[in-house]
This record gives structure tokens, sequence and C-alpha cells, in this order.
């Protein structure tokens, strides 16, 4: 994946939890429909996930060679 496809990116590998799913949340609020968001992370981001379904992202999750997590998100057409 790859950060020119996001509009916003939060880099939350040396951020501890629960500021990278906060974060996330505050981000996706901002952001305009169109608009994309990459959240990169240490490890797989489970209940963000659930938290994205129950408001309506949509999202896509690339595991890198090097363990690091991406996970670019948007909202879905209406």
């Amino acid at each position: 994946m790859s950060k020119a496809k996001a509009d916003r990116v939060i880099d939350g590998r040396c951020m501890e939890p629960p500021e990278p799913f906060m974060q996330t949340l505050e981000a996706l609020d901002e952001i305009k429909p169109g608009q994309k968001l990459l959240l990169i992370v240490g490890r797989e981001p489970f209940p963000l996930y659930r938290a994205l379904e129950l408001n309506g992202v949509s999202w896509q999750t690339a595991h890198m060679p090097d363990g690091v997590v991406e996970v670019l998100m948007w909202h879905k057409s209406k």
C-alpha cells in the first residue's frame, strides 16, 4: 500500500494503545467523502475493524514484509 493513496496518514507505530485507535476515529470524522485515511501500526488492529464496520467505513489491510500493518480506510458510498 502506498502513502500516495491516502489523503491523511497516521503513523501509530510509536504510540501506546488506545492512541492509534482514538486518533483514527477522530480523523475519520474529519475526512470528506472520497478521501482516504492510512493507519500504519506494528500489529493487526483487530478492535478497530469492528468500529469501522459499525461506522460504515470500508478498509483494506496490507501486511508488510517488516511486520508493519497498513490499513487504508474510506467512508462507504451512500
